[in-house]
């Protein structure tokens, strides 16, 4: 069913005062968001989602810019699919970590050095091994599974001693007989949790998502190796070879779950 049919069918579950004409109307939380605020008045409620650890990982991807706002990634980048936000000392990088070693022709598209993309990886609680986009977090046994993204905003650049990608990769790690990444980032403070929903630049606030997912977003930004992401690009189960756009952040309250 269409989504504008959707929200008109469910205006009545909502009190209109105080709420935005413009917004739709009906669905849970969204996301993304000023993890900063913590403030917000939906009133859809779901259980939050298991850790990462007892979840099966199904997808990896990542966006260009942040599409979350944090104390690390605070600088605006405009609006629309290419806007979002960068990391706050995007403007502090070398001429030479902002050199791009590819000239633009990396088989990872989308990003360059000097970017900010943010990384979503992906747990589903449905039996599925990790693939390609949302679809691989699901299966017909399984339809309506818990949802959980670990999220890190990082800072792309030209230097072979940043982070390298593919060790955020999954490489077939099965723990306690679920699918897991090699690692997850731990040195980017503790992330925010909070109920949202899926994100992605087909959404905003007036075409809201249906989904309810579980979000933990770090706070800070690291900083990881351009040749590692396109590295990363010819050998990645997840058929991922560019960072995609964003949704802008949500900030209509009614849109938004409380963070505790």
């Amino acid at each position: 069913m269409n989504r504008r049919l959707i929200c008109a069918a469910t205006v009545t579950l909502w009190p209109a005062i105080g709420m935005a004409a413009d917004i739709c109307t009906g669905y849970g939380p969204q996301t993304p968001r000023d993890i900063t605020q913590t403030a917000g008045s939906n009133p859809r409620l779901f259980n939050l989602a298991p850790p990462a650890s007892d979840l099966n990982l199904c997808n990896i991807h990542t966006h260009t810019n942040a599409e979350h706002k944090g104390p690390g990634f605070a600088i605006a980048a405009g609006k629309g699919t290419h806007g979002g936000w960068k990391c706050n000392d995007t403007a502090e990088l070398t001429a030479q970590e902002r050199e791009d070693p590819f000239d633009g022709h990396g088989p990872f598209g989308g990003v360059k050095p000097g970017d900010t993309i943010e990384v979503h990886w992906v747990y589903s609680s449905c039996d599925v091994s990790p693939g390609e986009g949302l679809g691989s977090c699901m299966s017909p046994a399984c339809a309506n599974p818990q949802l959980r993204v670990e999220a890190q905003v990082f800072l792309v650049v030209n230097d072979p001693y940043a982070a390298d990608f593919r060790t955020y990769d999954y490489h077939g790690k099965v723990v306690d007989g679920l699918h897991q990444p090699d690692t997850l980032p731990t040195d980017t403070g503790q992330p925010v949790v909070f109920a949202g929903s899926t994100t992605g630049p087909k959404y905003s606030q007036q075409e809201c998502s249906p989904l309810q997912v579980t979000w933990s977003v770090r706070p800070t930004c690291a900083r990881v190796d351009i040749t590692s992401l396109h590295a990363w690009a010819e050998e990645n189960k997840f058929n991922e070879d560019h960072s995609h756009g964003v949704r802008q952040i949500v900030t209509e309250p009614a849109l938004l779950s409380p963070i505790n």
